[in-house]
């Protein structure tokens, strides 16, 4: 047992004793507490016992012993989390072994009546919650394995058993039907026919009702969303083969976000013959809609709606932007600035942190402000890849298992934190009312899809490239990859009971790792690079590619301003896939400037689902511009041997053969610097 802390409270005499505790597969973290009152009463001592990580079989039981040893949200965080290392099948199958051999001998024994009460609650909790788990089940063999042995000793007890069997009679219909399991979550229908496309009928629509419309579809979306899609271990396997319907909640938000987006760039660049004074009425009325979203917090649609705006194809028409409102310019520019990254997103942050659950938008600081009737409140609809970012960035920063394999269930705990800022902005949502307005419904779905090269040609055709963008014009491009994170005081170290003050313990794993790390060259989105971009949605806006950066790591001398003395290693975040057949499938790897070539080759191999111990075997080699390679020496520091032009890695079997077209190269070419090539031109892509 090992000592962690004692603290007192000199008011109360209260003592704190925080330990740690190791007892047969599974270590707590075990909080003493003892209250001193008068001197001629005894000291009362209160103790509770948290899990800080253990076996899965552990993990699993603990959940029928949570509530008396004082761990009373462990049901809640491993509900919400459990899929990140085991299966919801694995989980019955415990819990069922378990149930044929109950404690506590007779039905009415003290121990039985409490078991029973810990099982009905477990599996309440579970159906409530997540009922989508028992219905994804191939077949309904567990569950009616499960049900003989569910307690039968209340109302509420035999109502579970029923709840239950009757989701085992569906699955068992749904096995006879096979045409039941397809997947419905894609697009349906057939794509829309560009030549009923009017772009300048969005003229026609109130700015209102296009952002009231917007809201209604996100909202329902947002609603549907399942937390756990979101978590960085499920979301990076999205693209692995098999896993084609995960996280489809996800997705979907994905989807509307790229529709929205792609409406923007075809209602601008689609009528070339506009004149540039008419081309500006319809930035001008974009801009209006953005404005009418951030009244309804729809940050989502808010946030398309930019990105749109802020893309190569309608950046750079500097004859438009010349004759745009200027007025309506520095409305845009302010909208611009809710999501920058600087600081980690902090103004975004700060904004859910106040009027996540408010009523209203906070806008009263607005001169003339009568975007919104406040008759209506509104939900707040987030922009989905902040969570999406901070997710994946603790998967990547903290270990899946402790050094002697145990399940790391802080890890879960931390995770949790982030799952539960988006389930309280849910519930603002689930009350929302919204009608539909079928006249805008039929334009925004006859909007036609837009590739990244008609986005570039219908923009030429506009304007002929190559004039420069005068001086004044708003718009940026902004590079919403996984930013350089670093730590905001407002944001992030503010005390409140308020979940949207972001709680510390992710906050401050967050703060450590982004606080070292220069610019991390890679999307937060684990991603499939063999997919196309060429049937989506604007390029600029999918998540299938990373944006690439020129900054120079520290092995070419660049070192950053936060590299103070004493204050840890150098970080920087990679992603290796393996040398196979399905090799695709990138995962995100820490790299610390301490970590030397096995030590990495390891973590990649775990996170591959791979046995580490065959570190050994295997060969880290840098994937670099050109088809060329580097492979980093078997007992190097890859920090410093890695090149700056790429965060692209690839582990192969010692002795195998390389791609063709491949070009080995060795150490010493590596470290030259590639020439920034046209500036500012690439379209950006976002977290979406």
């Amino acid at each position: 047992m090992d000592i962690f802390s004692t603290s007192r409270n000199k008011d109360n005499e209260q003592w704190s004793t925080v330990v740690e505790e190791q007892d047969d597969g599974v270590i707590y973290t075990v909080v003493v507490k003892q209250q001193h009152g008068a001197p001629t009463s005894p000291a009362s001592v209160s103790r509770s016992q948290c899990v800080k990580a253990g076996t899965e079989e552990k993990l699993v039981l603990h959940l029928l012993h949570s509530f008396s040893m004082g761990d009373s949200s462990f049901i809640t965080i491993f509900l919400s989390t459990y899929r990140s290392f085991t299966s919801t099948g694995r989980v019955l199958d415990i819990l069922t072994d378990r149930l044929e051999n109950p404690p506590g001998g007779n039905e009415g024994s003290r121990m039985r009546q409490s078991f029973n009460r810990a099982v009905c609650t477990v599996f309440s909790t579970w159906l409530s919650e997540y009922p989508e788990d028992f219905k994804s089940l191939e077949e309904p063999s567990r569950l009616l394995r499960l049900v003989p042995l569910l307690p039968q000793d209340s109302s509420s007890a035999a109502d579970l058993s029923a709840r239950i069997l009757r989701i085992a009679e569906a699955l068992s219909e749904k096995a006879l039907l096979p045409d039941a399991r397809k997947d419905h979550t894609g697009p349906t229908g057939p794509p829309p026919d560009a030549s009923k496309f009017e772009p300048t009928s969005v003229l026609g629509f109130p700015a209102a009702l296009i952002a009231e419309q917007l809201t209604r579809l996100e909202t329902e979306l947002f609603v549907r969303l399942v937390p756990y899609h979101c978590l960085g271990s499920l979301w990076s396997q999205r693209d692995k083969k098999g896993r084609e319907g995960v996280c489809w909640s996800v997705r979907a938000t994905i989807r509307q976000f790229n529709k929205l987006a792609n409406a923007v760039l075809a209602s601008c660049l689609w009528p070339t013959g506009l004149r540039s004074q008419q081309r500006a009425r319809l930035l001008e009325k974009w801009i209006s809609v953005a404005e009418e979203c951030r009244a309804r917090k729809n940050f989502s649609s808010l946030y398309a709606i930019v990105s749109a705006l802020q893309s190569n194809p309608i950046h750079r028409l500097r004859k438009t932007w010349q004759d745009t409102d200027r007025e309506a310019v520095r409305r845009y520019e302010e909208l611009s600035e809710i999501f920058s990254d600087k600081d980690n997103y902090s103004q975004s942050r700060e904004l859910l942190k106040e009027e996540g659950t408010a009523k209203f938008a906070n806008l009263d600081s607005r001169p003339n402000n009568k975007l919104l009737n406040r008759t209506n409140a509104q939900g707040t609809v987030p922009y989905l890849g902040i969570f999406l970012t901070d997710l994946t960035m603790l998967d990547t920063a903290v270990k899946d298992r402790l050094d002697n394999g145990y399940i790391n269930f802080d890890k879960r705990r931390r995770e949790f934190e982030v799952l539960a800022q988006i389930r309280l902005l849910q519930s603002s949502c689930k009350n929302c009312v919204f009608t539909t307005d079928e006249a805008f419904a039929r334009w925004y779905q006859s909007v036609p899809l837009l590739t990244e090269a008609e986005s570039y040609r219908l923009s030429n055709e506009i304007e002929a490239p190559g004039e420069p963008s005068p001086r004044g014009v708003p718009p940026t491009v902004i590079i919403t990859q996984c930013p350089n994170l670093s730590t905001s005081r407002n944001s992030l170290t503010g005390d409140s009971d308020s979940l949207f003050d972001f709680p510390s313990p992710v906050n401050n794993l967050l703060s450590k790792l982004t606080k070292h790390m220069k610019s991390p060259s890679v999307s937060c989105l684990d991603v499939d690079t063999s997919s196309s971009t060429n049937d989506s949605t604007p390029a600029a806006l999918t998540p299938s590619t990373p944006t690439k950066s020129h900054r120079r790591s520290i092995s070419c001398g660049n070192n950053p301003p936060n590299n103070i003395q004493g204050s840890g290693p150098e970080m920087r975040i990679i992603r290796i896939r393996m040398d196979l057949q399905d090799g695709n499938l990138y995962r995100s790897i820490l790299v610390t400037s301490n970590d030397k070539s096995p030590t990495v080759i390891s973590s990649a191999l775990e996170k591959h689902n791979q046995d580490p111990k065959q570190t050994s075997r295997y060969e880290l080699i840098q994937l670099l511009p050109e088809g060329k390679e580097l492979v980093i020496p078997a007992t190097g520091n890859v920090f410093y041997a890695m090149s700056s032009s790429s965060v692209d890695f690839l582990l192969r079997r010692k002795g195998g053969i390389a791609p063709p077209g491949s070009q080995p190269i060795n150490t010493e070419t590596s470290a030259t610097f590639p020439r920034i090539k046209a500036k500012g031109r690439r379209l950006v892509r976002t977290l979406f």
